[in-house]
């Protein structure tokens, strides 16, 4: 458990010392500027992109393994008329 600071009460491994209210205002500011309809699609997309650079990282990034294909009757059907005109 960290230390606490001799200048206030938050402990000293607080992320960039950003103290409770400033990240309060921070979050304000983030919902006025985009709005609360873009906020879910800029999670799910910050989301996708930290998930696909841990895949990247990790070296799970080989596509999965396909079913084998079934083999599949090919049926050819001539489309010119057979019979001649005289």
């Amino acid at each position: 458990m960290g230390r606490i600071c001799a200048a206030g009460w938050y402990p000293e491994s607080v992320p960039f010392g950003i103290q409770l209210w400033e990240l309060f205002v921070l979050l304000l500011v983030v919902l006025l500027v985009f709005g609360p309809k873009r906020l879910p699609e800029m999670g799910r997309s910050l989301g996708k992109g930290m998930r696909e650079f841990k895949d990247s990282i990790s070296g799970k990034d080989e596509p999965a393994e396909l079913p084998p294909a079934q083999e599949e009757t090919v049926v050819t059907t001539s489309t010119r008329d057979e019979t001649k005109t005289t």
